[in-house]
């Protein structure tokens, strides 16, 4: 997956507000990173690449619900149904505020609801949008979920501790006056920070924390299930989609872990194109050999042949000859044509005209009805000559050459 990461700030926001960014060309490390404002981000570096947006800790909060028996993720009254179930939880306004639902929400179930400021969201959604920057996800930078983990984060003036686990995310100053505040943890809890303040949270926690760069955080937070890009943040289905197998197809076409299957295709058709070449060669090779046998048994049986054009031509030619030669008659002579008439006729027609040329024998006074047409018809064909009526005509032919 390859995409550009924008890490919103947690201060109003505009077109003078530098981003903080991270590019990815798999979707499994970091490329690059820095900041800029918005008409001067990066794109994402391969065709089918999206924009991630990544909300802060800070701009979140996380609250625990079970939806109502009837009321499913795409139901119209769902963003009432929130307002009224939250209303107790939440220090602001339901209306200034933008909710998003877990994946896979399911009622009767407890699931958590993600809660922020509309404007600033909206504000953030629409200076992307402008700069041709537009989100396809809106992801948390952390979300509820797996084991007990400890983010320190920030800088030294203005350190932060997050504490991420199944039962929520809480968010405290990275200081000793805070830890008592913290939920009982295991005492192997993982702890996780950023450089510049590691040696805070060692001496705060009293535990050497594994050190990890911020772009890496947001790398593994645009890999989670989570979008919050939701009711009027939401694209259409069609749209959404869309993306998905784009992006889909982009990784398949270039992420490192879909090489095997890359080389697997192309050999795959590599043998498909050798096999089909050796087919043709081989059906070549035969119908070269059949045309020879046809050339060969026209030279054997007519020495005088010399030049060999059209073998079956000359054959028919030549048999032609022969039989002329011999005084026999072949389909192609009146005589026989008539003979196969007189046999396939009901008796006492009377032929008023009659018309021989090129193979073509044509009969005038045969008055014959339908069914009859059809039974003369059906007899001559029995005997390999076709006949069509005309009026009061006979034509007949024969069908095959002799």
């Amino acid at each position: 997956m390859s995409a550009l990461l924008v890490f919103l700030p947690a201060q109003p926001i505009s077109s003078s507000t530098e981003f903080e960014y991270a590019t990815t060309r798999d979707g499994n490390a970091v490329q690059a990173h820095g900041s800029a404002r918005a008409a001067l981000l990066p794109a994402p570096t391969r065709a089918g690449g999206e924009v991630v947006a990544v909300v802060p800790a800070a701009m979140l909060s996380w609250h625990r619900i079970e939806l109502p028996r009837g009321t499913s993720a795409a139901s119209p009254r769902l963003r009432a149904v929130l307002e009224g179930l939250l209303e107790d939880q939440l220090l602001d306004e339901p209306e200034t505020l933008h909710f998003a639902l877990q994946p896979q929400a399911k009622p009767g179930a407890p699931l958590w609801v993600a809660a922020c400021d509309r404007a600033w969201l909206r504000g953030a959604v629409q200076l992307l949008e402008a700069t041709q920057r537009p989100a396809a996800r809106i992801v948390p930078e952390f979300a509820p979920g797996g084991p007990p983990t400890l983010y320190a984060l920030g800088d030294p003036q203005q350190a932060s501790l997050v504490v991420v686990s199944a039962d929520g995310v809480m968010t405290l100053p990275l200081s000793s006056q805070a830890l008592p505040l913290l939920p009982s943890l295991p005492q192997n809890t993982a702890c996780m920070a950023e450089p510049a303040v590691a040696a805070i949270a060692e001496q705060v926690l009293q535990h050497a924390p594994a050190l990890q760069q911020a772009p890496q955080r947001w790398l593994q937070a645009a890999q989670s299930d989570w979008d919050l890009a939701q009711f009027e943040f939401s694209s259409s289905g069609r749209a959404r989609a869309l993306k998905k197998l784009g992006t889909a197809w982009a990784d398949v076409l270039a992420a490192p872990q879909w090489r095997p299957a890359r080389w697997g295709a192309l050999l795959l058709v590599a043998a498909n194109l050798v096999g089909l070449n050796a087919w043709a060669w081989r059906e070549r090779s035969a119908l070269d050999e059949k045309r020879e046998a046809v050339r060969r048994t026209l030279t054997q049986t007519f020495p005088q042949v010399k030049v060999v054009v059209d073998a079956p031509v000359q054959m028919e030619k030549e048999v032609a000859l022969l039989r002329q030669a011999a005084g026999a008659t072949s389909g192609r002579d009146l005589e026989a044509m008539l003979g196969a008439l007189s046999a396939s006729s009901p008796p006492g027609r009377l032929v008023s005209g009659l018309e021989f040329s090129q193979g073509e024998l044509r009969l005038k006074g045969l008055a014959y009805g339908p069914d009859e047409a059809r039974a003369v018809g059906a007899a001559l064909k029995s005997q390999g000559f076709s006949s069509v009526m005309q009026g009061e005509a006979l034509a007949i032919t024969p069908e095959s050459q002799p």
